[in-house]
């Protein structure tokens, strides 16, 4: 079998995605994670080796506007913005640090407008946003993304406004927020919540140059919300950015994860040029992970330890005679590697493939059985965990199987 008998099928895409990744600024919010500025500056190098073409960053604190200049300095393959506020003062840190783009946030729904700002009208409202988008755009020559936060829960003849009046300011970009996450891929659902139908309406019915799905994760829609943006500007926008973070984090329930719809993008969609940089995914994971302190989930699709762990009888039986039968593809696709555990669903053929790994040989029958045996024993009397590999081999020498190590670990 070959990677392109399941691959590479659906029709080229007449829109082009560009991953937009936010990790370093939406993914940094979540709860309990901090990075340094050495270490975003590394995150943003492997995130723009893997295929990113945008970064958008924080820079209010210290750290984080030494972690902004680390990363200008890096002069990456991507386009790096700054993240702001509709506020001038926000623009001014953004061009004092050397931001040539930047994405202004501000709410676009009435429930947003009564929580923050009971005393202003939506009109008041949307005459600073376009004051400060002209300010950045035209005054100071730098490219805006508008980010219509709660879009999905937005008046849409509002909204409308709202978009045609930031295009107009000088906005190249507006940003669809799935602010939580009520975003719905079905083509059927209606402008409001609808993802497909509120793409094809900014098209159609608004002036802006160019569109951003960001979607949230609070139903666990958000890789689905994200592809489904992807298939709505399918011939209806010249390009279409994908607003991500690696991993998934961010507040709350996070967001649309970027290796999940880099990968998505690159095997069933075809998008050719995340080809050769999809092996960097796995090792770009694991560093957010050290880097941030963020624990991933070991079934973590693509980039989980467990992604490729087998260890059930039925399962290590079809891998170890063919990698496709429980496999969707190779591991090292993703930068990942396979891993057949010892455990309790265990069978006499993955322990003995195990045992051949391990001590470059085959068992004889009996000493299989007293193997399988031992294993057997130790869940029997109540372990829960896979077998480390030491302590797989520990069983292996006390059945003469592997040679005793000396003081020295060997």
């Amino acid at each position: 079998m070959k990677i392109e008998d399941f691959y590479f099928k659906m029709p080229k895409l007449k829109t082009d995605p560009i991953l937009d990744d936010t990790t370093l600024r939406d993914g940094i919010q979540m709860p309990g994670l901090a990075v340094g500025p050495k270490d975003a500056a590394r995150i943003a190098q492997l995130l723009s080796e893997a295929g990113v073409e945008r970064l958008e960053l924080f820079h209010y604190q210290e750290p984080d506007k030494k972690a902004a200049k680390l990363i200008h300095s890096l002069k990456l393959d991507c386009r790096i913005a700054g993240w702001c506020r509709a506020v001038k003062e926000d623009i001014d840190s953004a061009i004092d640090l050397g931001f040539k783009e930047v994405g202004i946030s501000h709410p676009v729904s009435y429930i947003h407008f009564k929580a923050k700002w009971p005393d202003k009208t939506p009109e008041q409202l949307l005459s600073n946003v376009v004051d400060v988008v002209e300010y950045a755009a035209k005054d100071h020559g730098l490219r805006v993304f508008v980010h219509g936060e709660d879009s999905t829960r937005a008046d849409w003849e509002f909204e409308k406004q709202w978009v045609n009046a930031v295009a107009d300011a000088g906005a190249e970009c507006y940003r669809i927020c799935d602010t939580v996450g009520i975003g719905l891929s079905d083509p059927a659902a209606s402008v409001v919540n609808g993802i497909p139908a509120k793409v094809k309406a900014l098209k159609k019915e608004t002036r802006i140059k160019a569109l951003e799905i960001h979607a949230h994760d609070d139903f666990g829609n958000a890789v689905e919300n994200t592809m489904a943006a992807v298939r709505a500007a399918d011939g209806v926008w010249d390009k279409i950015y994908l607003s991500t973070t690696y991993l998934g984090i961010g507040e709350r329930a996070g967001n649309a994860e970027t290796e999940k719809v880099l990968l998505n993008l690159y095997l069933h969609y075809g998008v050719m040029k995340y080809a050769g940089k999809t092996q960097k995914l796995k090792e770009t994971a694991d560093f957010i992970g050290k880097a941030t302190g963020y624990v991933i989930p070991p079934n973590k699709a693509i980039v989980g330890d467990y992604g490729f762990s087998h260890e059930s009888g039925i399962h290590t039986h079809g891998i170890i005679n063919d990698p496709w039968t429980y496999e969707p593809y190779p591991p090292e696709l993703v930068g990942n590697i396979r891993r057949l555990t010892i455990g309790k669903q265990s069978g006499k053929g993955g322990i003995k493939h195990k045992i051949i790994e391990l001590s470059g040989k085959a068992p004889s029958d009996e000493q299989l059985t007293k193997v399988v045996e031992r294993v057997k024993e130790l869940y029997a009397n109540g372990r829960r965990a896979s077998l480390k590999e030491e302590e797989f081999k520990k069983i292996l020498r006390s059945l003469n199987l592997l040679p005793e190590t000396n003081g020295n670990g060997r």
